[in-house]
C-alpha cells in the first residue's frame, strides 16, 4: 500500500474524551444554546463501529476545536467564539489544563496537520480487528466513508487518496483477508493489530477498471463472489492456491 497515492493517519486524540465527545442529547442541548455551535462539532466513529464497506453510527459527536494548520494558514479554534461550547468544556477546565494532548489553550485539540483529510472520501478500519468465532467471514472490516462527513477517534486508522473504492475491496477480499493474516501482528489475545506499520506492507493487486466499476455499481455486500473471482484473477491465483485461501476462511488465521 505504501508505493499507492494514499495518506494513511491515525484518528483524534483528544486527551480527554470524555470533554470532547458528547451523544447527540448533549450536542442538541449545546446548539440550542448557541446555534454557532453547530459549526465545530462533528460526527465521531470508533473503531467499533467500522463495519465492512461502511459503519454504524451511534450518535456521538466531537468537539473539534483544532489547533489550526499552520503551513496552510488555517488558525486554532478561538474558544471565546463558541460560548456554550466553552461553559461545556469548562466543567472539565482544571483536566483539560493538564493534559499532554492539547494545542494552544486546554480548549484547543493537539496539533494534527492532516485535520482537513477527515474532510474527504476515505477509508476506515479499527486498529484492533478481531475475527467474530459466529462468523469469521467477517474479517477484515475496512469501511468506506465516501462523501468524507466523519471524523475518526484513536481506535482508527484511515486512508485518503485514489483509488480508494478499489484498494477497499481487495482489503475485504478473500485474498485481503489472507494478506492481513500474514502481514499485520497478532495480539496475545486474537487480535489483530492493524496499525499503518503493517498495513503499508500489504501488496495490492494492479489496479483495474473491472474491479472499480464492480464496487461502484453494486452494493459490495451482495456481490462479495464476484469481487473475489475479480481479486483471484488480479493475483494471477491458479485453483489450488483458490482453494487454499477459501479453506481458511472458515478457519482460525494462522500465519
Amino acid at each position: 500500500m505504501k508505493d499507492w497515492d494514499i495518506q494513511i493517519n491515525y484518528g483524534v486524540k483528544t486527551g480527554l474524551n470524555e470533554a470532547f465527545i458528547i451523544d447527540g442529547k448533549k450536542r442538541t442541548e449545546i446548539i440550542k444554546e448557541d446555534p454557532i455551535s453547530e459549526e465545530i462539532i462533528r460526527p465521531i466513529l470508533r473503531g467499533r463501529d467500522i463495519k465492512r464497506y461502511g459503519f454504524d453510527f451511534v450518535d456521538q459527536w466531537l468537539i473539534n476545536t483544532h489547533n489550526g494548520i499552520k503551513e496552510k494558514g488555517i488558525k486554532p479554534i478561538n474558544i471565546d467564539d463558541y460560548p456554550a461550547i466553552k461553559k461545556h468544556l469548562d466543567q472539565f477546565y482544571d483536566e483539560l489544563a493538564k493534559r499532554a494532548d492539547k494545542g494552544d489553550t486546554p480548549y484547543n485539540l493537539r496539533n494534527c496537520a492532516y485535520m482537513d483529510n477527515f474532510s474527504k472520501q476515505k477509508i476506515l478500519w479499527a486498529e484492533t480487528m478481531r475475527i467474530h468465532k459466529s462468523d469469521r467471514r467477517n474479517f477484515p472490516r475496512f469501511g468506506f466513508d465516501k462523501d468524507g462527513q466523519f471524523v475518526t477517534d484513536k481506535t482508527c486508522f484511515f486512508a485518503t487518496g485514489n483509488k480508494l473504492k478499489f484498494i477497499v475491496a481487495v482489503l475485504n477480499s478473500s485474498v485481503g483477508r489472507y494478506l492481513c493474516s500474514q502481514y499485520v501482528s497478532i495480539l496475545d489475545d486474537g487480535g489483530y493489530l492493524m496499525q499503518k506499520i503493517y498495513l503499508e506492507k500489504i501488496p495490492i493487486a494492479p489496479y483495474s477498471d473491472e474491479l472499480q466499476k464492480l464496487i461502484e455499481s453494486n452494493q459490495p455486500e451482495e456481490i462479495e463472489t464476484e469481487i473475489n473471482n475479480v481479486v483471484y484473477n488480479l493475483y494471477d491465483l491458479n485453483k489450488e492456491e483458490i482453494i487454499f485461501i477459501e479453506t481458511l476462511e472458515n478457519q482460525p488465521l494462522q500465519r
